[in-house]
């Protein structure tokens, strides 16, 4: 297990530490140095945050309520375009916010605003020139022939990105990572299903587990990061 307990006065070293934990999971990073994971967590995270928030979707919104079974928030495919909510699993995220005392970090209705926001990115990083930028960024070297060289997939690098474009977009006070690490432990998620937001090709992935039990996750300070007053979602036109 990644280091268990980020110290709550560091906020963004303890989202990063989760970042690291999804890449880290990853049954293809089960032997990667942490050095590294730690170095895309941080590439992806600051790709997603800079992702325009104007750019549109244009994949239609479906709204279903069977998403506590599955585990989902949110999914999105690309046959065709289409990005499904599932309500009674941000009604119960809604609830856990207040629960655990993190309503100054997830206003009411930012779950919803967050997964499709998250939903949102995907659909940009479906786009071959968007999933080429992201590459880039990562610099992951698959093969390298003299100067020439081809760049790598890194798995479950998109999601770090989306979790960020929702952290942002939305202006939120901590990751969407966090609340679904605290939604996955509320649940009582068996190890074999995926996190709440998930892009549905990867739905094997492995859950973000909490880095520490619930009565010592992090509490909103005074001091800490406040979200704006009324999460913005993304335009869809």
């Amino acid at each position: 297990m990644l280091a268990a307990a980020v110290s709550a006065a560091d906020p963004a070293a303890y989202d990063l530490s989760l970042a690291v934990r999804l890449l880290a999971t990853t049954p293809t990073h089960d032997k990667r140095d942490p050095a590294e994971l730690r170095q895309w967590a941080l590439a992806a995270d600051a790709f997603g945050a800079a992702l325009d928030p104007g750019l549109p979707c244009r994949a239609r919104i479906v709204e279903r309520r069977d998403g506590l079974q599955q585990l989902l928030l949110a999914r999105y495919t690309s046959r065709p375009a289409t990005v499904e909510l599932y309500t009674d699993t941000i009604d119960r995220a809604e609830s856990l916010i207040d629960e655990l005392g993190w309503r100054s970090w997830y206003p009411v209705g930012s779950v919803r605003a967050a997964a499709l926001a998250h939903e949102t990115a995907h659909a940009l990083l479906h786009r071959k020139a968007m999933r080429t930028a992201l590459k880039e960024a990562l610099g992951h070297i698959a093969l390298r022939l003299g100067r020439f060289r081809v760049l790598g997939h890194v798995a479950g690098a998109e999601e770090v990105a989306a979790h960020a474009y929702a952290r942002t977009v939305c202006g939120l006070g901590r990751s969407p990572l966090l609340l679904t690490a605290a939604l996955a432990a509320a649940v009582d998620t068996p190890e074999d299903r995926g996190d709440p937001w998930v892009l549905s090709s990867c739905s094997s992935w492995r859950p973000v587990s909490p880095p520490c039990s619930p009565a010592n996750y992090p509490r909103p300070s005074r001091s800490s990061c406040s979200p704006s007053s009324s999460p913005s979602s993304p335009a869809h036109p």
